[in-house]
């Protein structure tokens, strides 16, 4: 089947006429030429936008997209359906009330199955019958018209749960890694690189062609040989592999990511290319749901890092709890500099995510409110058709805020201006990027830079929270110099961001290009070359006043007396927020032996700053002449020379007295700020933080600590977020105003609606 559109309108085969061509109508109208095509249904046993009749809605009010029959007599008949589908616009990420709403229209129809759609996302569900369930089980396909009457395939499909589908795409991309070290030879960090390539090949494909149309084995021999075919007719015979030429093509479409090399290219042989191939078609890694391709993709890395590379990565339970602390806003900008795989940045898109969908789905709720009035079962049809229009038109603007390709929309600034990260390893930068493309974007931010160095939108004083697990108990050496290779060349790109990011760019830059030759350690005031202790002072230093930072790290960094200078140095440039010390077996399983703290800071506000600094300033001075009298006798004796000089004793007694009374200054200005500049610092100790020492699942109290302290930190004001979020008014004139939000001050309303 094909689809028909002609000026502005699209046609209805069920309905056998032409309708309005809205984003949402598209969808139905590509899945119903699906059922046709892919799953052999005959349009005889299909209906379109089928009145749902139930006692708690009134008739015609509720209507399920596409209904389908086993057979065309049952459709005559009026028999029970057998599959309901639920249709939304492409650029909509479907929510879970959507698998609700339309879930209820399958349990009051007595389907077997329930889909909903927005075309690039499929999502299936078995329905419980006698009741509107309370928890939804995912499944992986529909029956085909040929098995609708066989029970057998029937139960068998039923069974097939979602989960299932996770741990099939998780041991096909073992299975992938597997075929490259067998046929190649490659190392188990070489193979993974090349599967990473593979990966990026697989989805720009599926990106670029439309009908859902799968990278898969076939296409890739049907197009290799019109690629030879053309080089032939053309006399080109020193030609790439057509392989190759994939990956050079996919090189380009990410070149502004900097993910691979400009010269590096697929390093196994063609037969192991094209097995992968075969074994991931039955993916389209386009429209695989988030997560299924994320949680996948990360239980792939946890075994291939953990368990045969050695690195380290933050278990999920860490990056829930830190995440959920710190609670990231909209329009808030977010860091991870040595961000590993991804865990924290991927964790704070879906978070900020899930409040923009929560947030436009009550402003649809808020327009059928409105439209919807108790009269509406009264109407005529033609009256209660203006108002579905209305109704589709408003949600269809209010949709493009959720549209990746709509440069103004609120999930496009999510993903493209908030999210950033660095790691100093290109292999873990390149999986950032990877597993932030598998959850749903966000990984344009994400470099492979020295965390320690800034670099494009990473500068000092730019973000409103950090979040990181730093390497552990590394030095940087006093002659680790910064060098060429470290400055930003690329002229094109920085006057891009110049235009982006304005003066503080230009000066972020200086951190590089003015300390060539330089060493990295003299950028920083704490120079003991710990990599914690300089992570903590970076992340302080790339904070906003008044921005917030969660930080994994060993435990007793901060009241280790050999670090007294660390914790002086936090505490005159953030408040302690939280310190939390977990198990050590939360990282046993990923082959760490430190036991480690999760602490939380918040950046001074500039009024902070100021009252810290005048305490601090004040104690000093009452401290320092308090002590003048005395440090003053011991210099005029110091100084005395001739006769009257101090023997060598006296003098090594009265330095030995000075450096007492400085010792003792010291104490007693700490004393005053700390009493005068005094705050509570919440302290938390878990026994389980629901991972085993074997990485098993297991109870974890950070969850009831998070439900815990959220409370007590708004009621504390431990921070105030500026609102930088989108609003959307109703107003009485019957139009919807739409007022972007930027800290504290809002743009003039416009009209949205």
């Amino acid at each position: 089947m094909d689809i028909q559109i002609k000026d502005n309108k699209i046609f209805a085969p069920l309905k056998g006429k032409w309708l309005v061509h809205k984003p949402e109508e598209e969808v139905r109208q590509k899945y119903i030429c699906r059922l046709v095509d892919h799953y052999g249904y005959s349009l005889d046993q299909m209906d379109q936008e089928r009145s749902v009749t139930n006692s708690k809605r009134g008739t015609g009010r509720a209507r399920a997209d596409i209904v389908i029959w086993k057979s065309e007599e049952d459709k005559q008949d009026n028999l029970y359906p057998f599959i309901i589908v639920e249709c939304k616009a492409e650029n909509v990420s479907i929510r879970k009330e959507d698998y609700y709403q339309g879930m209820n229209y399958a349990s009051w129809l007595h389907a077997k199955f329930f889909v909903t759609t927005n075309y690039k996302e499929t999502r299936i569900f078995k329905v419980v019958e006698g009741h509107v369930p309370d928890t939804l089980e995912e499944i992986v396909d529909i029956p085909d018209a040929a098995k609708a009457n066989n029970q057998k395939e029937i139960e068998k499909l039923l069974k097939q749960t979602k989960a299932f589908t996770r741990d099939e795409f998780s041991r096909l991309l073992f299975k992938c890694h597997n075929i490259i070290r067998n046929n190649d030879k490659l190392s188990p960090e070489a193979a993974f690189d090349e599967i990473s390539k593979i990966l990026f090949i697989k989805i720009r494909y599926e990106r670029e062609n439309d009908e859902g149309q799968i990278f898969s084995k076939d296409r890739f021999t049907e197009n290799r040989k019109a690629y030879e075919k053309l080089n032939k007719e053309m006399g080109v015979k020193d030609y790439n592999p057509f392989y190759q030429n994939l990956f050079e093509k996919t090189k380009q479409q990410f070149a502004s990511d900097h993910l691979f090399d400009e010269n590096a290219k697929i390093e196994i042989r063609e037969n192991s290319f094209e097995q992968i191939v075969k074994e991931l078609e039955i993916y389209n890694l386009s429209t695989t749901s988030d997560d299924v391709k994320g949680i996948a993709f990360e239980q792939f890395l946890g075994k291939t890092f953990r368990g045969e590379l050695g690195q380290f990565f933050t278990p999920r339970t860490i990056v829930d709890f830190m995440v959920s602390i710190l609670d990231p806003q909209e329009g808030e900008y977010v860091c991870d500099p040595c961000c590993g795989s991804g865990g924290f940045l991927i964790k704070t898109f879906e978070y900020v995510r899930e409040h923009i969908e929560k947030d436009i789905e009550s402003q649809k709720e808020a327009v059928k409110q409105q439209c919807y009035g108790e009269d509406y079962d009264s109407l005529s049809e033609k009256e209660k058709q203006k108002i579905e229009t209305k109704v589709s038109e408003a949600f269809a603007r209010l949709n493009e805020e959720l549209n990746i390709n709509n440069a103004k929309g609120r999930l496009r600034t999510l993903s493209f201006d908030c999210i950033y990260g660095t790691d100093a390893n290109p292999r873990m930068a390149r999986t950032a990027k990877m597993n932030m493309i598998m959850h749903g974007d966000g990984h344009g931010g994400v470099h492979h830079h020295d965390g320690l160095l800034n670099v494009n939108g990473i500068f000092q004083n730019r973000f409103d929270v950090i979040l990181t697990n730093p390497p552990f108990g590394a030095r940087v050496d006093k002659s680790l110099k910064i060098t060429e290779a470290d400055r930003f060349t690329d002229e094109a790109q920085i006057a891009a961001y110049i235009k982006r990011f304005g003066d503080a760019y230009v000066e972020g830059l200086r951190q590089v290009n003015d300390h060539i030759g330089e060493s990295l350690l003299d950028q920083y005031k704490i120079d003991n070359g710990l990599t914690e202790v300089l992570f903590i002072e970076r992340c302080l230093n790339l904070l906003k006043p008044g921005g917030r930072m969660g930080i994994v790290l060993p435990e007793g960094v901060l009241n280790n007396s050999n670090l007294q200078k660390v914790r002086d140095f936090v505490e005159s440039r953030a408040i302690i927020l939280l310190i939390v010390s977990i198990p050590q077996d939360v990282f046993m399983a990923s082959g760490a032996t430190v036991k480690p703290s999760l602490l939380f800071f918040k950046k001074f506000t500039e009024q902070e700053r100021q009252e810290y600094d005048t305490i601090l300033n004040n104690a000093t001075r009452q401290i320092d002449a308090k002590y003048s009298d005395e440090l003053s006798s011991i210099e005029v004796k110091l100084s005395k020379r001739g006769k009257d000089a101090a023997s060598k004793e006296e003098k090594k007694e009265l330095k030995i007295k000075k450096k007492k009374i400085e010792e003792q200054k010291a104490i007693e200005i700490k004393a005053i700020v700390k009493d005068k500049f005094d705050y509570e610092i919440p302290i938390a100790e878990v026994q389980k933080a629901g991972i085993s020492t074997t990485g098993a699942a297991i109870e974890n109290e950070l969850v009831p600590l998070a439900e815990e302290y959220t409370p007590y930190r708004i009621e504390n004001t431990m921070w105030e977020v500026p609102d930088k979020s989108t609003k959307y008014n109703l107003a009485e004139d019957g139009n919807i105003y739409r007022i972007r939000m930027t800290g504290s001050i809002a743009s003039e309303p416009e009209i949205f609606y």
